[in-house]
């Protein structure tokens, strides 16, 4: 799934202030419940130990493992289009456009279904808060894309080598890292008031990851230790300086 792709589903859902209201349509399509189910399909994407609420009950456990080959908990965060691996760029950028969604228009949103996209927000900001957690470091990737698009499989019944990619200053991450920044932050502001207390510490990573960024200025997937890890799925063809440029005020 491309950036676009990915930037068109996270638009769409931004549209489910109309939840509760019926739309008419023509033909057999109800675009109200599409719109009403859309949210379900960040929970079928899912890695890690999923809740008791989950609601897609085909769903069970896995990468429950994420992390252990270099000593951190990576688990959670979500998978990529069809397959299992964790692409942190793509889910940070969705992380940001389902935020801005709850930011702009939550108060429409029917209250069970505002509960759902902060929850799916958070199932991400908690996985990127791990990717961010130690000093001068990102972890970008987890899963060797080359070796799980060979063996489609279930992430239940995944075997495949679960490989954490990472960028340590002073190399080059500004796309991913200011992504990420951004995520955080535009996810603090979706929090403020139904959790300011997480809010406050999606803010404060989200300047820090941030001053990462603009440190070490330069696209990830240059990174030779990384790039067969990360190439050609999500490399930064267009450049990094737009994940490092500031919005205008709103």
């Amino acid at each position: 799934m491309e950036l676009s792709a990915l930037h068109h589903f996270t638009l769409l859902l931004s549209l489910s202030v109309v939840f509760d209201i019926p739309i008419p349509v023509s033909g057999y399509h109800d675009y109200g419940d599409a719109l009403s189910k859309s949210i379900l399909f960040f929970e079928g994407q899912r890695s890690g130990f999923l809740p008791q609420d989950q609601r897609l009950n085909w769903r069970g456990n896995s990468g429950l493992g994420d992390g252990w080959t270099v000593n951190l908990d990576l688990t959670g965060g979500y998978y990529d289009a069809g397959d299992n691996v964790k692409f942190g760029f793509p889910m940070a950028f969705t992380t940001t456009m389902l935020a801005w969604s709850v930011i702009e228009f939550g108060n429409l949103m029917p209250p069970s279904e505002l509960r759902n996209a902060l929850v799916a927000i958070r199932w991400s900001t908690d996985y990127l808060l791990k990717t961010v957690s130690q000093p001068n470091k990102i972890f970008v990737q987890v899963g060797d894309p080359t070796a799980d698009h060979n063996c489609w499989e279930r992430p239940e019944d995944m075997d495949t080598a679960r490989t954490a990619y990472t960028v340590e200053a002073p190399n080059a991450a500004s796309d991913v890292a200011g992504e990420t920044a951004a995520a955080l932050a535009a996810a603090s502001m979706a929090f403020q008031s139904s959790d300011p207390g997480y809010a406050d510490t999606l803010l404060k990573n989200a300047i820090r990851v941030f001053d990462f960024a603009d440190a070490n200025r330069g696209a990830y997937s240059d990174n030779s230790d990384i790039r067969d890890g990360v190439c050609p799925f999500y490399c930064d063809f267009d450049g990094y300086q737009a994940s490092l440029s500031p919005h205008p005020p709103m």
